[in-house]
């Protein structure tokens, strides 16, 4: 038999089976991985705003609150009458009677007010500048709600809390040392007989303390500050009669009005006088108030008993 045909046929045979094992089986090919979607980026979070850092305030109230909370940095002008604490940047800004255009002059980010006279929230938002009202409150939830309102609108809210806290006890031990009597108390907001009846902060005070508000029987409408006349006083018959100090009288001359020797009040001598500021003043210093207030009721309570 011829040898190249042979031959051939091996070479044939032998190319074949390189030919099969360079392809393989299936099962030996490699897996290429499949290619990662990449991960979703995440959404961008809104950033906290950040706190006013050029207060106007144009209540005394908050201007008390805005430096007890540590805010006093933040506050670039104060009303005239917001001369508390002293380091209070005090200016011939007026609460009662306020122009935009002056305030405006102290470029504020943030104005708090005790109420709207003059149209001041709508000329501050006309240009952008936020506005607080801050207006006193009826009772001591509304004082401490007040507090918390500043502190969040200055970002000082932990600060707010632990001033919330802090008055809490101390009017509870205040209130806690009150003689808790049925005592018939005039309030004397000026020459002209307005009174805070219970309605208001004030007399607050006097109720949570288990007195008799002469005021309020006047107060039909619930306001706070009825004006009583001297008939109604004299009848009321109160037995302490509470004045500021800056009412522009005194103790005698609330004793020499005509026809009030008769009057309990003045009959005994429980005729005192408090502090304006710490007595119309919804703040850090009511507990002062409170004992003073607490501290002429328990004299009363003993001359009656």
């Amino acid at each position: 038999m011829p040898r190249r045909p042979f031959r051939l046929f091996s070479v044939l045979l032998l190319a074949l089976a390189l030919l099969g094992a360079s392809c393989g089986n299936d099962d030996d090919v490699a897996e290429v991985p499949a290619t990662e979607a990449p991960a979703p980026e995440p959404a961008p979070t809104e950033a906290a705003p950040k706190p006013p850092q050029r207060i106007v305030s144009l209540s005394p109230t908050a201007t008390e609150i805005l430096f007890a909370i540590g805010a006093g940095d933040q506050v670039v002008a104060v009303d005239q009458f917001s001369y508390y604490p002293p380091e209070a940047p005090v200016t011939d800004l007026s609460g009662w009677d306020p122009n935009v255009e002056a305030v405006l002059s102290y470029e504020p980010d943030l104005v708090v007010i005790s109420n709207d006279a003059n149209d001041l929230m709508a000329g501050m938002e006309a240009v952008g500048i936020e506005v607080l009202l801050s207006s006193a409150p009826a009772d001591f939830e509304g004082g401490y709600a007040a507090v918390a309102d500043i502190g969040m609108a200055v970002g000082r809210a932990d600060e707010a809390a632990a001033l919330v806290a802090d008055l809490r006890a101390e009017i509870a031990d205040a209130l806690g040392a009150a003689p808790n009597a049925p005592v018939r108390v005039y309030h004397e907001l000026g020459d002209a007989l307005y009174s805070a009846s219970s309605s208001s902060f004030i007399g607050a005070v006097y109720a949570a303390m288990g007195a008799v508000n002469i005021a309020d029987e006047a107060d039909t409408d619930g306001y706070g500050y009825p004006q009583l006349t001297e008939e109604y006083i004299v009848e009321a018959d109160p037995e302490l009669i509470v004045i500021t100090d800056q009412v522009g009288y005194t103790v005698d001359d609330v004793a020499a009005r005509p026809g009030w020797g008769e009057v309990s009040a003045v009959r005994n001598g429980n005729i005192v006088v408090v502090n304006a500021d710490i007595a119309s003043r919804w703040g850090p210093r009511l507990p002062q108030f409170i004992k003073a207030v607490a501290e002429a009721l328990e004299a009363v309570a003993e001359s009656v008993s």
